[in-house]
């Protein structure tokens, strides 16, 4: 079984101190995630390590050289006390289709709207994604994503491959038809809402919760 769910682009893995998580990434599996870049203006920047074909990990977390944003840092981070993957991006061949499609479904994965940061060698990383106010509160249900013209963000980056990601929901089958609305799926079982990510690596297998 292909170790990926349909469609996997990323996932976001956020943590209340990027430098730590990425020094104990590091330290576990014995590959240094790259820097990604600084989301200017929201008070964050991440690191990235592929997962094999074009699926990555992505870990943000606050950025110290940044001002106090106005309004809360994406993805929980200001509420979170310790590192974890609090949700997962999907890429559609066609975003606005698949909104379209999913929303006919019965599921509202939110507006579209765009986004970009700097990479650290200055170029400009432009995309569009599904607006994750209003994405289901569990975080298993994937936001949509499109890179468009531009160069993906695995390309290039060191590799801990997917091994297996799993997740547990109180009520798993209110998630699933959720998924199926965005064509994908994802392993769940009954327990408290959360992640389990085994990647491989040369110190063996390494489980991010």
């Amino acid at each position: 079984m292909d170790s990926h769910p349909a469609l996997l682009d990323h996932l976001v893995l956020a943590t209340p101190d990027l430098a730590a998580t990425v020094a104990d990434f590091t330290r576990r599996t014995g590959v240094a995630p790259a820097p990604g870049g600084v989301h200017v203006g929201r008070g964050t920047r991440n690191f990235l390590v592929s997962l094999g074909g074009t699926g990555y990990l992505e870990i943000v977390g606050p950025d110290p050289e940044q001002a106090t944003p106005d309004g809360p840092r994406p993805f929980g981070v200001d509420g979170i006390t310790a590192p974890h993957i609090v949700t997962w991006a999907i890429r559609p061949p066609d975003l606005d289709a698949a909104v379209a499609a999913a929303r006919a479904r019965g599921y509202d994965p939110g507006p579209v709207r765009p986004m970009s940061r700097r990479r650290p060698d200055g170029s400009l990383l432009s995309w569009r994604l599904t607006d994750g106010d209003s994405a289901h509160p569990s975080g298993l249900v994937p936001f949509l994503i499109d890179w468009g013209d531009t160069a993906h963000p695995s390309a290039g980056l060191p590799v801990t491959r997917l091994l297996s990601l799993t997740a547990t929901a109180p009520d798993p089958d209110e998630i699933r038809p959720l998924l199926a609305a965005l064509g994908t799926g994802l392993p769940l079982s009954a327990g408290p809402v959360g992640f389990s990510c085994t990647v491989d690596s040369a110190r063996g297998p390494v489980e991010l919760r």
